[in-house]
């Protein structure tokens, strides 16, 4: 049994097109029944009248009532001046004047259409009046025959309702060809996105030629395809890295746990609970970034708050005491909305980042060009090539020279600083600088 939601897109479409084609025929059906009853209507007012005429020239000497011919009316009377029947059809022989109506002054004809005569009980007729002039007076002519049903004549009604029919149907037929037709690229788009699974993220749906909707589509489904398989990528990469250096501090804490359980009399416990708690901060700040790195990735809505950047950065300044010397030009007053801890967590990452690399000194300062504030953090270590300027923004990314200067960096404070800029609506990028590196941060004023 087939319910209307279980209906396939083809069968609604076809539907909807047989009923449109139901209407138009039902339309088409009703104007020429009406037309051709008015065309029969006229065409038989018109004979009434002819069976009128034909008996107009009747002698007007006559000394009684006088039969005359059938015809082709059901019935004709003439009736003289002083309202006298003086001639009938059989069919209304001995009767009264069937209709009491005459044509207006100056005019020979008038029809109506009279619903109670006697003569012809529950039946309307169609009644022509015609004036025939006399001297002594004039005399009225009726004609009488049965008014035109609403269809017509019944050959010609059955005719428009087969017509309609064979219209309805071909209709259907065409339609439910034409919607196959059209839907057969969804079908094939339907089949290939049923092949592709998490493991074959590399094929793609067909693109049909027609430059239609369904092309539309299946370019955007194309498109997205894309942009899941640089994800499931990117996933697969972060979930390696990821587990990689997660594993490297636990393996080293399993070593040292194992060298002095084996040999606990030779242990220099304090010494060796100091080289633990190495292994656990690593741990830790990679648990962590780990951690906002998510959040980042699913979206979650960061708290919103007018933050002066100048003292923001102040405070990130004097949060501890650096290790080289820090040189400031802090502008007050510049604004910018976002959240406060994931904007410290940024300017944290770069100074961080700074000291790592820096021979002695790192620069913070700060500007405003064209409603953007701009943030700038200098160190005067060896720099970074031009063609690792991207790279180093890449989620476990640690250049060779970071990984001999600081062994304890897990390769994402960068990642996740440029990702809380771009989640803020500015940017973070390196610039060109005479010596070490130059991070440059853009955000957005508030007005």
């Amino acid at each position: 049994m087939i319910t209307r939601n279980s209906w396939s897109v083809r069968a609604r479409l076809t539907m909807i097109a047989i009923t449109v084609s139901v209407l138009c025929g039902f339309l088409v059906t009703t104007v020429l029944t009406f037309s051709l009853h008015d065309l029969a209507d006229g065409f038989r007012t018109g004979e009434v009248a002819g069976a009128a005429l034909e008996v107009a020239h009747l002698d007007k000497e006559v000394s009684g009532p006088v039969i005359l011919p059938q015809g082709n009316a059901v019935g004709v009377q003439v009736v003289n001046a002083v309202g006298t029947v003086v001639a009938s059809t059989p069919s209304l022989k001995g009767a009264p004047p069937v209709a009491d109506f005459a044509p207006p002054a100056g005019i020979a004809r008038a029809d109506k259409e009279l619903c109670r005569i006697p003569e012809f009980p529950g039946r309307c007729m169609i009644v022509v009046a015609l004036r025939v002039y006399r001297p002594e007076g004039d005399w009225l002519v009726y004609s009488v025959d049965n008014v035109v049903p609403w269809y017509g004549r019944p050959k010609m009604f059955a005719a428009l309702i087969g017509a309609s029919l064979l219209l309805v149907l071909l209709a259907g037929l065409g339609s439910y060809h034409m919607v196959a037709r059209a839907l057969r690229p969804v079908n094939d788009i339907r089949r290939r996105l049923a092949e592709i699974t998490t493991t074959d993220l590399g094929r793609r749906v067909p693109v049909p030629k027609a430059r239609d909707e369904i092309r539309q589509l299946a370019e955007t489904i194309n498109q997205t395809l894309d942009r899941l398989e640089a994800a499931v990528e990117q996933q697969r990469r972060f979930a390696s890295d990821a587990s990689h250096d997660l594993r490297s501090p636990l393996t080293a804490m399993r070593a040292q746990v194992e060298e002095a359980l084996l040999y606990p009399e030779d242990v220099n416990w304090t010494a060796k609970a100091t080289a633990m708690l190495s292994s656990l901060d690593r741990l830790q700040a990679l648990v962590s970034d780990l951690l906002m790195l998510a959040r980042l990735d699913s979206g979650a809505p960061a708290a919103k708050e007018q933050i002066d950047l100048g003292e923001l950065c102040g405070d990130e300044l004097d949060r501890r005491r650096r290790g080289v010397t820090v040189v400031r030009e802090l502008k007050p007053g510049l604004t910018v909305e976002g959240d406060r801890l994931r904007l410290s967590r940024l300017l944290t990452n770069l100074l961080d980042n700074a000291e790592r690399h820096a021979a002695s000194q790192v620069s913070m300062s700060m500007t405003e060009e064209d409603g953007t504030a701009v943030v700038e953090v200098l160190d005067d270590g060896a720099g970074i090539s031009p063609d690792q300027r991207e790279v180093v923004f890449r989620r476990f990314t640690r250049l060779d020279a970071s990984r001999s200067r600081d062994a304890g960096g897990t390769g994402l404070g960068l990642a996740i600083a440029r990702e809380i800029a771009q989640a803020h609506g500015g940017s973070l990028g390196l610039e060109d600088s005479e010596q070490g590196a130059r991070f440059v941060l853009r955000l957005p004023l508030t007005r």
